[in-house]
């Protein structure tokens, strides 16, 4: 073993403890915003979903009801909820964990 090559010793990319605390604190940097409305299940689902991944990764979210916003309530009553991060959508009705948790850490 001591004469094995260094190429076969090395980890591989991403396996090191200082990737995963840069990518924790890339994802701090983000904003998650839920759009939703009263009374609205998937919205109450939704949110738990973004409870739990950004209290993980420390990153901040809010939350904007479209029956409070004219503009939201145009350009969403049909998708809610919505997910924003950083003012983009990224997914609609049904949140995926795992599919968020990637987004804020890449």
């Amino acid at each position: 073993m001591a004469d094995m090559s260094p190429f076969f010793r090395r980890k591989a990319p991403g396996a090191t403890g200082a990737d995963a605390v840069a990518k924790a604190n890339a994802a701090r940097d983000h904003l998650v915003t839920l759009i939703r409305k009263p009374g609205c299940h998937l919205c109450d689902d939704a949110q738990l979903v973004i409870e739990k991944v950004c209290a993980d990764l420390g990153v901040r979210w809010e939350q904007k009801d479209i029956t409070e916003d004219r503009q939201l309530h145009d350009q969403y009553w049909e998708q809610i909820p919505v997910v924003l991060i950083d003012g983009r959508q990224h997914t609609f009705w049904r949140v995926n964990e795992e599919r968020l948790r990637t987004a804020l850490t890449e």
